[in-house]
């Protein structure tokens, strides 16, 4: 491997790393709340709304739908619109944070229903309120597995930061089709497998670590 190549893969991962860090940090923070309203809004839940919860969990389930692949290009006006461009890093970031944003929904909802009822009405006896219940027994309760669905959710975008380069996202995908695919070069497609397969081991790998310590607390 030629210094020109390491200097491609440097600067592959980098961007990489850049857009699946942004997007994941923004999609848990626009996540997180639509997930907690899944489950405080549902039936005999602290803040009983069929409605909201219905339309919610309807939206979530459109946005879950949508392959990653239609999603990049069927939201590129937006794109544009929010970065003033739909190539290069900076774009690929919108599409993976909306494709992110139902899926973390779901991992927060998931992960709450989980935490033992008799705790809820155990708060709820105490005169607990309900912002009370979600910030100090939820949360807390749940933390465990919302680290690892957040691991699951920064795995899964890794992957869709590498389908973003077939629209000229950058990163380590970008550099797969544009350098591996398109000039015949397998050393680049099978050092960029290598890269990704690494990158998802040490998230996956942090993330355990995380939900253990945060269990044992």
């Amino acid at each position: 491997m030629n210094s020109m190549m390491v200097t491609l893969l440097w600067n592959a991962t980098k961007e990489t790393l850049y857009m699946v860090g942004v997007s994941v940090v923004i999609a848990e923070l626009l996540g997180l709340p639509i997930g907690v309203l899944l489950v405080v809004t549902d039936k005999d839940q602290i803040l009983e709304n069929t409605i909201l919860n219905k339309i919610l969990s309807f939206i979530v389930n459109i946005g879950r739908s949508i392959p990653f692949i239609i999603l990049m290009v069927a939201i590129i006006p937006f794109t544009r619109w929010v970065v003033g461009t739909s190539i290069g890093t900076s774009a690929a970031i919108v599409p993976l944070i909306v494709a992110a944003i139902p899926f973390v929904a779901r991992v927060v909802e998931s992960s709450l229903k989980e935490v033992d009822p008799g705790v809820i009405e155990a708060a709820e006896a105490m005169g607990a309120s309900p912002w009370q219940i979600i910030y100090k027994v939820l949360l807390p309760e749940a933390l465990p597995g919302l680290v690892l669905g957040f691991t699951l959710t920064a795995v899964n975008l890794v992957g869709y930061s590498a389908m973003a380069g077939t629209i000229g996202g950058g990163g380590l995908g970008d550099l797969a089709i544009r350098y591996g695919y398109q000039r015949f070069r397998g050393d680049v497609m099978f050092y960029t497998v290598i890269i990704l397969v690494l990158m998802v081991q040490l998230i996956q790998m942090l993330g355990d670590w995380v939900a253990k310590r945060v269990a044992h607390k």
